[in-house]
């Protein structure tokens, strides 16, 4: 299957019910689509569903629009790296049996790529090892099948709340004090920077900006288009490229400009601030 942003073929209307595709007996699915939810608007969460099972993929990402979910779907390991990279989904589902794949290879690529929260789907109840090393390698919860899609559905937004509620508090503590990436240190209250000499390195106001986009998202490829509107603060700060402004951050916290290691190129996506960021 390719990849998609397309969640499948036309929704069927009345009930499915299908023990086959891992959802339980009990399930009755309706996609006949809501007033309120007709319509997915940008500020919806974006989910990436990473099934090798046609019907139940299709039915994951019908359910998942038609509730205000934007869904994106691939049933190949090898297109995830690209899904995770252009499309920035807010939550994975991810079956551990990709048909000769390996899901727990996946999951440990995913993490080191990304923070994002993943919810694993496995089967029977002889796969506990598998939930288990799941949850250590990372996964934020899981789901055994064949689930209710609604019982899906509440998990995710459980995650994405727990996801949420983590990033205020991680920036109400940035906001309010300071911050520490590799050997540098940034005091929000004042706008000062130092290196690991205690030095103060003076940044432009779109430098500040760019920098400030970069640690509310380290080790996460971020688009030009998202840094952009993120350090758009009036529209005349940036009077050219986000390329421009990147390379003279980079001139600023770049032990080498010409080979970055802080602010990394991501080839056809945008860059990745690759530090961890810890509050002070």
């Amino acid at each position: 299957m390719t990849a998609s942003g397309e969640s499948g073929p036309p929704r069927p209307s009345g009930s499915i019910r299908s023990q086959e595709s891992g959802f339980d007996d009990q399930t009755a699915v309706s996609f006949e689509p809501s007033a309120a939810s007709a319509s997915v608007d940008r500020r919806s969460p974006t989910c990436l569903v990473v099934e090798d099972d046609n019907t139940m993929r299709h039915l994951v990402t019908n359910y998942l629009e038609n509730h205000d979910i934007r869904a994106v779907s691939t049933s190949r390991r090898d297109e995830v790296s690209g899904l995770l990279a252009r499309s920035q989904p807010d939550l994975v589902v991810l079956d551990l049996r990709l048909g000769h794949e390996d899901g727990l290879d996946l999951l440990r690529e995913i993490r080191a790529q990304s923070d994002v929260p993943i919810i694993i789907t496995t089967g029977q109840r002889r796969d506990e090892v598998d939930r288990v090393v799941g949850l250590e390698l990372g996964a934020d919860d899981y789901i055994t099948k064949p689930f209710g899609l609604r019982e899906l559905l509440a998990r995710i937004r459980a995650v994405l709340r727990r996801r949420e509620a983590g990033q205020a508090n991680a920036q109400r503590d940035m906001e309010k004090g300071r911050c520490r990436f590799g050997g540098w240190q940034l005091d929000r209250r004042n706008r000062r920077l130092t290196n690991s000499a205690g030095e103060l390195v003076a940044l432009t106001k779109g430098e500040y900006a760019l920098l400030i986009a970069f640690l509310g998202s380290p080790q996460r490829p971020l688009s030009r288009e998202h840094l952009l509107q993120a350090t758009r603060i009036h529209e005349d700060v940036f009077d050219r490229s986000i390329d421009v402004q990147v390379l003279r951050l980079r001139r600023k916290l770049e032990s080498d400009p010409s080979t970055p290691s802080i602010i990394r190129t991501e080839r056809g996506v945008g860059y990745i601030f690759s530090l961890p960021v810890e509050p002070l």
